[in-house]
């Protein structure tokens, strides 16, 4: 007895969407929702501000899509693990905070030896965090591998208002990143 086309053609389609109907049940389904917005009180302690700025980082920011905090081999950015004893003498002239603030609001200014550029500024779309909220972060970065410093009142060079540049590379002599010309623009 032979089974006709049209049966066995029809067979393999139930086949092969059970199949893959099956497959589809096994991947992880994770629902992912818009980050809670984080206020901030005018009094936060350092302490609080550790415990604000790991939740930024984990939601709101963005930071742990790219960034690790202990874990090794291939790497997309840089492991934070230890990170604000490294940051200390990663560029010379700037403080663990200035570091912090520059790799934050001009992740091109210094590129850590073995990784390629991508962070955006995350004061700016997408991600668009406020000084205060990247001070959050900055006290819980001084955690991994140091001391928290910082509070709502600490400046920096970006929140600061002063004009000149820090030290660093890759930036223009106005402090920004150089810009592409336009279409049919001559530089």
């Amino acid at each position: 007895m032979t089974v006709p086309l049209i049966a066995r053609i029809g067979a393999l389609v139930l086949a092969t969407t059970a199949f893959y109907g099956y497959v589809g049940q096994m991947v992880p389904q994770k629902e992912v929702q818009p980050p809670a917005e984080v206020v901030l009180k005018s009094d936060l302690t350092t302490a609080d501000m550790v415990k604000v700025g790991r939740e930024i980082m984990e939601g709101k920011g963005l930071c742990l899509t790219c960034h690790t905090i202990g874990k090794s081999g291939a790497l997309r950015f840089p492991d934070l693990a230890g990170v604000d004893g490294r940051a200390k003498s990663r560029v010379a002239g700037l403080s663990d905070v200035e570091y912090f603030a520059q790799s934050m609001y001009e992740p091109w200014a210094f590129i850590v030896p073995g990784f390629n550029p991508g962070m955006p500024p995350i004061n700016k779309p997408p991600v668009g965090l406020t000084d205060q909220e990247i001070l959050c972060v900055i006290a819980y970065l001084q955690t991994l591998g140091g001391t928290p410093t910082v509070t709502l009142q600490t400046k920096h060079h970006y929140n600061s208002g002063t004009t000149a540049a820090p030290p660093s590379q890759g930036v223009s002599p106005g402090g920004t990143q150089p810009e592409a010309p336009l279409k049919g623009e001559k530089r």
